[in-house]
């Protein structure tokens, strides 16, 4: 059970205590009478002996609190002491990896500051900003000279981000104005919304189409205007993982079985292919000198993208359907110039 206030309140005074050079080693009856000097004064509440107790107890063994404070009993001098030097509760020990580890998730949450879906969580971000920029065990200065991350840009429809995850939440419909690339006109749709999915600095919006009957992805920089509609949905039969399951990026072409994808690349690739891969289904294997790489997709937008910016380093061995259509692609692009 979550700690309440008071409680908050006396494992300091106890830290307090415990860290105290001048008086060292409090007894019980030390701990409860400087928990109930501190909280209440002379107005006459009372802590009894078996409260400090389970505070001890807490302290040191509370998986929600976190301390696992090293509280001792020391029979010479009956009393009470930390078996770690210098253990403080408000002192997070920390180290190298864990301090670096901490830097880095920061840093990367700082990005999204911005974004309206986090405003609420913006005074929250800026300590943990400030935090880092002054704390000399968290020392970021010039940090930027030899690590640099890359930036978030501000994103038309970020400003939908907040009620489209209020209507995912609490599974209600929704009723979206929505404009694509290639149109001038803006259509209306009634959805379920199931999921916000970012991709490439980018949100989507999955959902199901009442009119349509199936899941469409809607970009949130292309959505006008959401509407929260009062009725709700109980009926989710969505599955994000296995939704994607074989899907490079954010589309998925229904009613579409995954083909068995294979293309022939050089070593420098390979390598690259080792510690990136493009789909979790990837296999590689040699043949002779060059190397082959073997996963189960759709053939999607995002493929043939990737495909035409390695078409250099690749080629395509099968389905035919995929080397006749990046064929095309890449012969009218040869055509331009």
């Amino acid at each position: 059970m979550p700690a309440n206030k008071y409680a908050l309140l006396r494992y300091r005074i106890i830290d307090r205590c415990i860290n105290n050079t001048s008086s060292p080693y409090p007894t019980k009856e030390d701990l409860r009478s400087a928990c109930e000097e501190a909280l209440y004064g002379s107005d006459g509440e009372n802590i009894s002996i078996s409260t400090i107790e389970k505070d001890i107890w807490a302290m040191r063994n509370e998986s929600e609190l976190g301390y696992y404070a090293p509280i001792a009993y020391h029979r010479d001098h009956r009393g009470y002491y930390y078996e770690e030097d210098y253990y403080s509760i408000n002192e997070v020990s920390l180290n190298d990896e864990d301090l670096e580890a901490i830097r880095f998730a920061a840093n990367t949450l700082v990005q999204f500051r911005d974004l309206p879906v986090f405003k609420q969580f913006d005074q929250a971000i800026g300590k943990i900003a400030d935090r880092l920029s002054v704390a000399p065990d968290l020392d970021t200065t010039g940090v930027e000279s030899y690590m640099q991350f890359e930036s978030t840009p501000s994103i038309g429809g970020s400003q939908n981000l907040a009620l489209l995850l209020e209507g995912i939440k609490g599974k209600k419909a929704i009723k979206l104005k929505y404009k694509k690339f290639l149109e001038d006109k803006t259509s209306e749709y009634n959805l379920h919304p199931y999921l916000l999915k970012e991709y490439r600095s980018r949100w989507y919006l999955l959902a199901w189409d009442l009119r349509r009957e199936s899941v469409r992805t809607f970009g949130c920089d292309r959505i006008e205007n959401v509407t929260l509609e009062e009725k709700s949905f109980s009926k989710v039969n969505f599955n994000s993982e296995e939704y994607f399951k074989h899907a490079i990026g954010i589309t998925v072409i229904d009613n579409k079985p995954p083909v068995n994808v294979r293309f022939k690349c050089s070593p420098l690739l390979a390598n690259y292919l080792k510690t990136q891969p493009i789909h979790s289904s990837q296999t590689i294997t040699k043949d002779s000198s060059d190397y082959i790489i073997t996963m189960e997709v759709l053939i999607t937008f995002e493929l043939l993208q990737w495909l035409q910016g390695m078409s250099s380093e690749i080629m395509v061995l099968e389905p035919d359907t995929l080397k006749n259509k990046l064929s095309e692609i890449l012969k009218s692009a040869a055509d331009k110039y």
